[in-house]
């Protein structure tokens, strides 16, 4: 029999899963831009999570971070004006354009994002209204009934 691991299809998701929407990329997907750039997500919390990606050679003007539609893109793109002056024996960063695409739960909101020392983090919070949380409905008694008790005589 076989296996199939399912376990990179939910690598793009954040705070649930939605099947339709995960097979329908997995079958658009092209390989090479699953790989680049690599990033983690993270639970930080209850409700919160990290997007956490290596962007080395980017900074905060060659990236964008927005949300459209619910999903988090993740756009960058460098200017290469200044590596025409530079003359490199070994290229080894990689700094191609890339977008990276994340499906986002009903709920979820991007709550910031910062850069350092060339890794981005994305923080996101899932933020239920209030009619949406659990709540404990208190069980009231019914009072007692003034209903007359009329004695009985045993039929003989």
């Amino acid at each position: 029999m076989r296996s199939y691991d399912l376990s990179p299809l939910f690598r793009a998701t954040v705070g649930f899963d939605r099947w339709n929407d995960l097979f329908d990329s997995a079958f658009r997907m092209d390989e090479s831009a699953v790989s680049y750039p690599p990033y983690n997500i993270e639970r930080v919390g209850e409700d919160a999570y990290r997007i956490t990606m290596a962007v080395a050679g980017f900074t905060e003007k060659d990236l964008t971070v927005t949300v459209q539609e619910g999903q988090l893109v993740i756009t960058g793109k460098r200017e290469e004006a200044s590596d025409k002056e530079t003359t490199y024996l070994y290229r080894g960063i990689a700094t191609r354009a890339f977008e990276r695409k994340f499906s986002l739960a009903d709920h979820v909101k991007v709550v910031g994002a910062s850069l350092a020392n060339g890794v981005l983090q994305v923080d996101l919070v899932r933020e239920l209204p209030e009619a949406m949380k659990p709540r404990q409905i208190e069980i009231k008694t019914a009072p007692a009934s003034k209903t007359k008790v009329i004695e009985g005589h045993k039929a003989a």
